[in-house]
């Protein structure tokens, strides 16, 4: 569709779509429906400038275009008057009754935010939650959601800088694995091309002018090796049809930034498609493709008798041609080519009852896991976490015994493959066999297997909280967790409160006991615990990680050391004389002409609360005012007359200053190049950068930056902690 054609014109074209595959009478709804929107939308305009209303009718065209019924076109229309207008789910459905009202209900997102909710985090885990509630009754609804946002991230280069970042990230993490196992290739690769163009310009360029520069070749490639196939197959197979295709920039991105590879080591890069009219008939293509062409060993896929679990099925094997470049072949039917392409969405109508019913509702019963599986979670997010964990593109398929097929991502292990089987497996496990052989509870586990688990009977026996830094997916965490929250709950408490105190020495923070009680207290109730034991018990079992309470309790010991703060140190009176020394942008009360220097085990710059130390023969050093080294009780400190009050020159907030930052991350390829782009974006100076390997498996990068005060600062850490994989981000010492 031309975005650029009037609505009028865009409207008239979906139309006469409509009428030529619902009928004229059928269409009708659509026509009313379109009426409606256009009436509440007037007035509001898109970040192009366009009207709304354009949105919607693009979002009814593709919906349209995925074959789905009148009344998913219809909704498509209607999606954004309950969020945008003043448009109610009760008007919906006094005019288009209660089917398309629940689709568009649905697709609505929470109206007010819940009082509980207080991150922007939580509220889109509880809006994806919600989706997939909607999805489990309905599948045309996330068809319709994929739709929305497939035109939301076309027309995405109209948002501001930030708002396309998330946009893209969210697109990437979450609807984009949706798509895949769906199984709607189309929209799952735009999606994923899109986002990464958006997250990593320089590298989809890269890659786009390595395809382009190559263009003529790709195509006089393709061409001749259908050719010479053509002439082959046609013979067995008269009517079988050849396409040829190259592969998706993220699919490339995916293995040139995140498995380390050049351009020329990806093998499927080109490919040839293969479409017969029968299962025999795939098999006898494959035959010839092995006596042409030299396959390469382990390229070689059987999705026909293994589907994945998107209903993907197809023929898949790599091979060799005559000039000894590599070329991936795809055999499938007609019907697993439809189905390869539009998913779930070719067979939707299954669910109305028109045949395959149960089989349909196998095929979505990942959602209903996902569901439950989110129940047994503690935190809402949890569910988000699962999305982007379990439903990565690369999956491996292993068999148990009986040669039942669990598909896992790439990467589980044999504990995930357990509780994949049941919860009650997974609790009762000791051990596991690979191909007959015992292999250690962290093997990764590879497309083909045969996995057997080992159980015991034995009373009492449960899962080993170490599992929890091995197991891959998010649903396996969660089941760990919810079996010590049920069965060890004096046992979380004792351990719970080990870890919370062994973190705050670790931080070198120190409270009262009154203070700290206050403290857990609060935090409690801020975790939703009713009581402090079951807050205990929850960072015991990993239901609460410390990474997310630690913050707050900086927050508040910084807040109590400064109430602390005698009031015998003397603040300085602007507008009265007095006797003080100035040096690095800082007034020292009390002394006259003196060396005044920055401490380096703290760094303090414009906007933090200082004060100074009188030290020996190196004049007066200036410390943050909650640094380590800085007694709380400075009246009652050893030496109290080397303390003394400083404060900030006015007009240093113009001068430039040196911050160093420790970020811990996810170890992946492209991180450092998404923190290098945040601060490019913010013309901020990279004065140094190194990195350092956590032993949990995470990367720790140090910077030093130029910025101008701490406000500043914030807002770059802010910014810095927005990026996919980032746990978390502190000062650190120069």
């Amino acid at each position: 569709m031309d975005e650029n054609m009037s609505v009028e014109l865009m409207y008239d074209e979906l139309k006469e779509q409509a009428i030529a595959i619902f009928g004229r009478e059928d269409a009708k709804i659509i026509d009313k429906a379109f009426e409606i929107a256009n009436a509440h939308h007037e007035g509001q305009k898109r970040s192009s400038g366009e009207p709304y209303i354009i949105h919607p009718v693009a979002v009814a065209k593709i919906v349209l275009e995925y074959g789905m019924d009148c009344q998913s076109v219809a909704a498509a229309m209607l999606h954004d008057t309950v969020e945008d207008t003043d448009m109610t789910l009760e008007d919906v459905k006094k005019e288009f009754g209660a089917e398309i009202c629940a689709l568009v209900d649905g697709l609505t997102k929470l109206g007010k935010v819940p009082l509980d909710i207080k991150d922007k985090e939580e509220q889109q885990a509880e809006n994806v939650r919600k989706m997939l509630l909607a999805m489990s009754e309905d599948i045309r609804v996330i068809i319709i959601k994929l739709a929305d946002r497939l035109h939301n991230i076309r027309t995405l280069n109209f948002m501001p800088p930030q708002k396309r970042r998330d946009k893209a990230v969210e697109t990437l993490e979450i609807y984009a694995p949706i798509a895949h196992r769906l199984g709607i290739r189309a929209i799952k690769e735009e999606l994923e091309d899109k986002a990464i163009s958006y997250l990593d310009p320089i590298a989809y360029k890269e890659i786009e002018d390595a395809l382009s520069s190559q263009g003529k070749s790709h195509k006089e490639f393709l061409e001749t090796i259908k050719k010479q196939i053509s002439d082959r197959v046609c013979k067995v197979v008269p009517e079988a049809k050849l396409e040829g295709r190259i592969k998706s920039v993220h699919g490339i991105y995916r293995k040139m930034y995140m498995q380390n590879r050049n351009f020329d080591e990806i093998y499927d890069i080109y490919a040839v498609r293969i479409i017969v009219d029968n299962t025999i008939q795939c098999y006898d293509c494959l035959g010839i493709i092995h006596d042409m062409f030299t396959p390469i060993p382990g390229r070689f896929k059987d999705y026909i008798s293994t589907p994945k679990p998107n209903m993907y099925q197809s023929l898949h094997t790599t091979v060799l041609g005559k000039a000894g470049i590599p070329f991936e072949v795809q055999i499938r039917t007609w019907d697993m080519h439809h189905t390869a392409e539009f998913g779930i969405a070719a067979h939707w109508k299954y669910k109305l009852g028109l045949n395959g019913t149960q089989r349909f509702e196998e095929r979505l019963a990942w959602i209903r896991q996902l569901l439950e599986t989110q129940k047994e979670a503690d935190d809402v997010k949890d569910i988000v976490t699962t999305i982007k964990s379990d439903l990565v593109p690369e999956e491996v398929f292993v068999f148990t015994p009986k040669g039942d097929v669990i598909n896992l991502p790439m990467g589980a292990t044999v504990i995930d493959f357990a509780y994949a089987i049941h919860s009650a497996v997974g609790t009762k496990m000791v051990g596991a066999k690979v191909g007959g052989r015992i292999v250690p509870l962290d093997y990764k586990v590879q497309t083909g297997e045969i996995v057997e688990v080992l159980t015991s009977s034995q009373q009492g026996k449960g899962p080993s909280r170490d599992w929890l830094n091995i197991v891959k997916t998010s649903s396996a965490k969660t089941k760990i967790r919810a079996w010590f929250k049920k069965e060890r709950r004096e046992e979380n408490i004792v351990e719970g409160r080990a870890e919370l105190e062994k973190e705050i020495r670790r931080n070198k923070i120190r409270f009262t006991d009154e203070e700290f009680e206050a403290l857990i207290k609060t935090l409690s109730e801020r975790q939703h615990c009713a009581t402090v034991d079951d807050f205990y018990a929850a960072l015991g079992y990993g239901g609460i990680p410390i990474s997310r309470v630690m913050p707050f309790i900086r927050d508040e010991y910084h807040r109590i050391v400064t109430s602390r703060q005698p009031a015998k140190i003397k603040i300085a009176d602007d507008n009265k004389p007095t006797k003080h020394s100035a040096g690095e942008g800082v007034i020292v009360e009390g002394i006259d002409n003196c060396l005044i220097k920055l401490s380096r085990c703290c760094a303090p710059i414009p906007g933090d609360e200082i004060i100074g130390f009188i030290t020996r023969g190196h004049g007066v050093s200036i410390h943050k005012r909650d640094c380590t080294n800085v007694p709380v009780d400075i009246v009652n400190c050893e030496e109290p007359n080397r303390w003394l009050s400083a404060r900030w020159q006015s007009g240093t907030e113009e001068k430039e200053f040196k911050a160093s930052l420790a970020i811990e991350c996810e170890s992946r390829v492209a991180m450092m190049a998404d923190v290098a782009n945040i601060l490019a974006d913010m013309r901020v100076m990279i004065n140094a950068i190194n990195t350092r390997d956590a032993k949990n498996g995470n990367t720790f990068i140090y910077l030093t930056i130029t910025v101008r005060s701490t406000d500043f600062l914030n807002v770059v850490i802010s910014k810095l902690r927005g990026i996919s994989g980032v746990e978390n981000v502190t000062r650190s010492k120069n």
